[in-house]
């Protein structure tokens, strides 16, 4: 049996006594989705997994989303196809230069954001283990947007009550400088829209889904979306809402895209290895589209 172990007050759990390196029972799959859609972030210590064992483990949740290299043509990957490699190595394992695409895409990850959420599709949950981590940095940050959501007024709840954001990878990597995109890029990840809130499946929670990658309200002037967004994340990245995870070799987390955010933090990347492996699991629907058939359904 499962043992759980809450690591913040309103969110983020340790989860014990469990190997996922080994089938697990339908009764720890079943305690650990309970424990999920509660807590939201899991933490698994101890975990060595291979590419299979996570990819395996992934499953539990739901389909799978394949990785792609829209922004590095040509570029060989060293990990399976379900694996999207989140670390500062090429597929020989030496240190990615200063001027990579690779390293440079990923400086945007420093930004508070949901996985996937620029795909008409995002994403459900995403699991990253990892196998080599830095010295010192490199932590992640997740904020817990189901309470960011409770904490906001009545009259902030009410404005912000069936708005909707549009998404693109585009808005996330311009912040950061990134504009290496092909027009092959372009066409496959258009700009997409999601609901600015939603009921949370697993709990029935409200909650705020925000990211770095949402770039202006619908039918608002940008710059007054772009301002809403902005005090939304600075709302919900409040140090009570926050939780930083220093990383050890072995862990593997998963969090609720849903309900979340996360971003990840600096370190000395040009001379120390970090190998992170994520999978990311689909959310099946897009948001616009669910809310207007529970819509449909509530009429």
């Amino acid at each position: 049996m499962v043992t759980i172990t809450q690591l913040h007050p309103h969110f983020m759990a340790e989860i014990g006594d469990v190997d996922l390196m080994t089938p697990l029972s339908g009764v720890d799959v079943s305690d650990i989705e309970t424990a999920f859609h509660q807590h939201s972030v899991l933490l698994f210590r101890d975990q060595p997994v291979t590419q299979e064992q996570q990819v395996e483990f992934s499953k539990h949740f739901g389909p799978l989303i394949p990785t792609t290299n829209y922004h590095r043509e040509g570029e060989k990957n060293r990990l399976r196809r379900e694996l999207a490699d989140v670390s500062n190595i090429d597929s020989e394992g030496r240190l990615l230069a200063e001027d990579d695409n690779r390293r440079l895409h990923s400086q945007a990850n420093q930004l508070w954001h949901t996985d996937a959420s620029f795909k008409h599709v995002p994403a459900r949950c995403s699991l990253l283990s990892a196998y080599e981590v830095p010295p010192s940095g490199g932590e992640t940050e997740f904020a817990d947007m189901r309470a960011a959501y409770d904490a906001l007024p009545d009259a902030r709840k009410q404005e912000i009550e069936g708005l909707v954001a549009e998404h693109s990878i585009y808005r996330s990597r311009e912040q950061m400088g990134f504009t290496g995109y092909n027009e092959v890029a372009r066409a496959e990840l258009p700009p997409v829209q999601q609901v600015l809130t939603r009921v949370h499946p697993g709990s029935g929670r409200k909650t705020l889904y925000l990211a770095a990658h949402a770039s202006h309200i619908i039918g608002w002037p940008v710059e007054k979306g772009r301002r809403l967004i902005e005090e939304l994340i600075a709302h919900a990245t409040q140090p009570e809402f926050t939780y930083r995870h220093e990383w050890r070799t072995g862990d593997l987390i998963i969090w609720d895209n849903r309900c979340t955010m996360h971003r990840a933090r600096p370190y000395e990347d040009l001379a120390h290895r970090r190998d992170m492996r994520r999978s990311t699991v689909s959310d099946e629907v897009n948001t616009v589209e669910a809310a207007r058939g529970a819509y449909a359904k509530a009429v």
